[in-house]
């Protein structure tokens, strides 16, 4: 190799993306020589980058974890983020050997004694009783893991603010998840909400409604355009059918005739008319029963928009 590419290459930045030999910007790091090399002529930009990879080698996920010596990311859904100490549940040595029936006994009282004294406080109790309650709701109601992470936030301001004091755990964590939801637009009711938890469904609009007054929650109107594609999936609906019913709402809400109606029964009422308009014809007990409406609500909302909009509807 000539001087002139030698000194070529020591005045190449490490950081570079284009080739100084052939302009291309294909540049891959070879992980076997730890060179940084041009895949379309071969030039060698950069020798001895810096590693910042572990110095060990893992071939599945069970080994990466087995191998790393740092814990796992903070989240706010553990008590105190994640900070704290673990004894380890696998009884197993340093080594990987079993440890004695004899000393698996000390190390479940140890076990035992260091989840006491991690928890010491009424407020820690408190905390890990909230995140386990509301990681479960969150599963059973798949939500995904940013509203767990806001209702999880939410409740430390609720308990920093002594809100909780005097309520039920489980109605306060599912009034929460309530809230998120309808901060992020998913369409969650709160009779879904009630259905997978111990708490009372009052119990939990009315612990819903103190903590979005006394944090001064921003929480939008539901309209009810946001809970027709559920319903319409539920029932088996077509993209036309979601897309009258949207429409129909729509010209709905332009009038204040159905202001302070229930948004699920509007939508509801709204998917019936656009399922026998195109064709798709469902009954009346079918919709209320997937949106957790009862027939006379139907009822009254069907004939409401029939009137308001000048359908003529054959049934």
């Amino acid at each position: 190799m000539t001087d002139q590419k030698q000194d070529k290459r020591r005045n190449v930045d490490e950081e570079s993306l284009v080739c100084p030999e052939c302009g291309s910007t294909d540049i891959v790091v070879d992980p076997e020589t730890n060179e940084l090399v041009c895949r379309n002529c071969g030039y060698v930009i950069h020798e001895e980058l810096t590693d910042y990879g572990p110095e060990w080698r893992a071939f599945d996920p069970e080994q990466r974890t087995r191998r790393a010596r740092t814990g796992g990311p903070l989240s706010i859904m553990k008590p105190n983020k994640g900070l704290t100490t673990e004894i380890d549940s696998s009884n197993k040595d340093s080594r990987g050997g079993k440890i004695s029936a004899k000393h698996q006994n000390t190390l479940n009282r140890m076990r035992k004694w260091h989840r006491r004294i991690s928890m010491a406080s009424s407020y820690e109790k408190n905390m890990a009783m909230a995140l386990q309650e509301l990681e479960k709701m969150i599963d059973r109601l798949q939500l995904p893991k940013k509203i767990a992470d806001e209702a999880a936030y939410i409740y430390k301001q609720a308990v920093k603010k002594q809100l909780i004091r005097g309520r039920l755990i489980e109605s306060v964590v599912a009034a929460i998840i309530y809230a998120v939801c309808r901060m992020n637009n998913i369409p969650k009711t709160l009779e879904d909400i009630a259905n997978f938890s111990n708490a009372d469904k009052k119990d939990i609009g009315r612990a819903y409604r103190f903590i979005k007054r006394e944090l001064g929650l921003k929480i939008p109107l539901t309209t009810a355009e946001i809970y027709v594609p559920r319903f319409a999936s539920a029932l088996g609906l077509g993209v036309e059918v979601q897309e009258r019913a949207k429409e129909i709402i729509r010209k709905a809400m332009e009038s204040s005739i159905l202001s302070g109606r229930g948004p699920t029964g509007i939508a509801a009422a709204a998917l019936y008319i656009a399922a026998i308009e195109k064709g798709e014809k469902r009954t009346q007990k079918q919709v209320a029963e997937q949106a957790g409406v009862t027939e006379v609500t139907i009822r009254n909302r069907y004939r409401e928009l029939k009137e308001l909009l000048g359908l003529n509807i054959e049934e």
